[in-house]
């Protein structure tokens, strides 16, 4: 396999038809090796349209959501990121190309470990790899000008929310099979969130994610 020939088709065929059109994302793309971020078993298929197994029953997400979430929370240099779900730790290391630190969280322990190891072998210095249940966030580490969910949720849960600081972007993938949409929140003032639909998808739900039970009020 020719593997610049097939990062030029992810990007050319799989990522700009989903306008992403952010020169700064597309460029990141290029730089940061999906290849060293996906097992060994599955190296051929990096750059295909598709979830990829990464072991512990988790999937990479389709390299264009990914893509399209990055173009939408729109990273700043100074910005302190909030990654749920760590899987390999490529979209940890995207986020952390644009960021002043990411702090990503990872509830099995095994994949925890792996990312670390791809992260330190991609020279990515930037990211630290949590091991806990991240579906109510990391208060411990926040508040956060951005949060990605590398995942789904049933709903966004309030708890959440609150660790973005006003300016702050979350982007997640919201709802339950068939139906999600990936949302985009901003934090405009204390207490108040805007929400843009993006698009429509489907992905795996973050362990922890489960809606509250019936109790909770």
């Amino acid at each position: 396999m020719n593997i610049e020939q097939a990062r030029f088709n992810m990007i050319e065929q799989q990522i700009r038809p989903w306008e992403v059109l952010d020169p700064q994302v597309l460029d990141l793309l290029f730089v940061v090796k999906r290849e060293d971020f996906v097992p060994a078993a599955y190296r051929n298929l990096a750059f295909a349209d598709m979830e990829i197994p990464i072991g512990e029953g988790q999937v990479m997400l389709p390299p264009r959501v990914e893509a399209k979430l990055l173009q939408e929370l729109t990273i700043k240099k100074t910005d302190k990121v909030l990654e749920i779900g760590t899987g390999s730790g490529y979209m940890a290391a995207l986020l952390a190309a644009r960021a002043e630190h990411v702090v990503t969280i990872e509830s099995r322990p095994a994949l925890a470990e792996a990312a670390r190891r791809n992260l330190e072998a991609a020279g990515v210095t930037n990211v630290t790899v949590e091991v806990g249940n991240g579906a109510n966030g990391w208060p411990q580490r926040g508040p956060y000008d951005a949060i990605v969910v590398s995942g789904s949720l049933p709903s966004l849960p309030a708890a959440l929310l609150k660790q973005l600081r006003v300016g702050g972007r979350l982007a997640a993938i919201v709802g339950k099979a068939p139906v999600m949409e990936a949302q985009l929140v901003t934090c405009t003032a204390e207490g108040v969130y805007a929400t843009i639909n993006l698009f429509e998808t489907v992905a795996p739900a973050i362990d922890g994610g489960e809606a509250p039970s019936a109790f909770e009020f």
